[in-house]
């Protein structure tokens, strides 16, 4: 599909309605659209690909398709238990020490990652650490003010992460999965783009609305609109030498 495109977003966001009940689907098409945008910054065959935090291993599985070198670390072992195809060598290992070499990936790859660390900072200091000179760092999250903020008990975080979880436990009769400030954590847009280019070790190739079906650059650029407009920011790197 062509990024960006009307049809584009309308395809996603239908794959996103139906994830509770039919999630292998969805994510596959996630992996292949995200798949796609790493394609348009550098070649995926032949090169080694580190997937940081991708659950399943739905994206690792894509870019082993498409001829990658393709590696799963993922912190909790949860996740790959609960997948029917965990993807072979998949290690259990912390994002924040994650166990490569200094510039080992030609690809470090990590889709809605970011708010559930409570050191974003820190964390792409790491996924940049892996990542050779050259390489490129994808990093996508859904930051704290968007529709989607919340995740299962948005969009009444907007009145309060307490009473959303609370109204969504009430609702359902199970525990919400996510609890802000354990698992969860408010990142935002202006912020993150602040302090990604302040760095001296990446550069920013693009920072866009990840599912935005035009001018998917230009939401970033205003301030405080940015901040609920933006759904889910797209960060792509190139590692300095």
């Amino acid at each position: 599909m062509k990024d960006p495109s009307l049809r584009r977003s309308v395809t996603l966001f239908r794959g996103f309605l139906r994830e509770p009940s039919d999630p292998r689907s969805f994510y596959e098409l996630l992996a292949r659209d995200a798949a796609n945008q790493v394609e348009r910054y550098a070649p995926l065959a032949g090169r080694v690909v580190v997937d940081v935090g991708g659950g399943g291993g739905h994206f690792t599985a894509e870019f082993r398709r498409r001829g990658a070198r393709a590696f799963l670390f993922e912190p909790d072992p949860a996740e790959l238990a609960a997948s029917p195809r965990p993807p072979e060598g998949a290690v259990v290992a912390d994002g924040y020490l994650l166990p490569l070499a200094d510039g080992t990936a030609d690809v470090c790859f990590c889709s809605n990652v970011l708010e559930h660390v409570d050191d974003p900072v820190t964390f792409l200091s790491e996924l940049v650490r892996v990542t050779r000179p050259g390489g490129l760092v994808y990093v996508a999250f859904t930051n704290w003010y968007s529709p989607w903020g919340g995740h299962e008990w948005a969009p009444w975080h907007y009145l309060g992460a307490e009473r959303a979880r609370r109204r969504y436990e009430r609702r359902t009769g199970r525990p919400a999965k996510h609890v802000l400030g354990e698992n969860l954590f408010p990142v935002h847009v202006g912020t993150t783009l602040r302090q990604v280019r302040a760095r001296d070790d990446v550069t920013v190739l693009s920072a866009r609305a990840r599912y935005w079906p035009f001018a998917p650059g230009l939401v970033t650029r205003v301030p405080l609109l940015r901040e609920f407009a933006t759904w889910n920011l797209l960060l792509i790197l190139r590692r300095c030498p």
